[in-house]
């Protein structure tokens, strides 16, 4: 039986695979297990009565598996992990937090009018320090891993919404984590699962005070 997902629509084209980060994590975790699956779109300013009747707090992503449908990435992840544990993508513990601060500081400078781009610097940096000293592609090596299916669409994100909206970009030196983004873009499963550019900016500017 095939697992079912319920992923986030485009904003204003609900037909349409939309920009969120979490969702496609899960997305990539399914394309890399070459799971098969059937996707939901949810609407979120819209929400359909089935989908909270299912998931009453309304956030996505959600997974049915074993029946049951169940809440958030990290558990969907590693339920996934548990359940199809071929081929792994567990992630050795030491590097399982490289980049893991990149988000929130993204978002910090992003959606805050003083926001300086100093602690999002410091996190690309340590992730630049990371890549540089051990060897790639990936944090874990040459296989891509459960830490490159979070890192991979907050990056993503970062350098379509801070390109749109403050016109910033990874700066050049950092040449690892360059690397490593094209990497990560280039994956099949990546290509598969990613909302359009148009749909990220949509998605983050209700979001942003200039």
């Amino acid at each position: 039986m095939a697992l079912e997902v319920c992923v986030k629509a485009a904003v204003g084209a609900p037909d349409v695979l939309g920009d969120c980060p979490f969702s496609q994590r899960v997305l990539l975790t399914l394309e890399e297990k070459s799971l098969p699956y059937k996707m939901h779109l949810i609407n979120l300013s819209d929400k359909p009565k089935w989908f909270l009747d299912i998931n009453p707090g309304g956030k996505v992503p959600v997974l049915k598996i074993d029946g049951k449908w169940v809440p958030d990435s990290d558990v969907i992840v590693s339920l996934l992990e548990k359940k199809y544990p071929e081929p792994s993508l567990k992630t050795p513990p030491k590097f399982a937090s490289v980049g893991s601060k990149i988000m929130s500081t993204f978002v910090a400078f992003l959606t805050t009018k003083d926001s300086s781009d100093g602690p999002l610097l410091h996190e690309l940096e340590a992730l630049e320090n990371h890549l540089k000293s051990h060897d790639g592609p990936f944090i874990a090596g040459e296989k891509v891993s459960a830490v490159d299916l979070s890192l991979a669409p907050k990056l993503y994100h970062l350098e379509v919404a801070l390109g749109h909206f403050k016109s910033w970009s990874v700066p050049g030196s950092l040449t690892h984590v360059h690397n490593y983004m094209h990497a990560v873009f280039s994956l099949h499963s990546f290509e598969k699962t990613k909302a359009e550019e148009k749909y990220v900016i949509a998605g983050w500017a209700p979001k942003v005070h200039y």
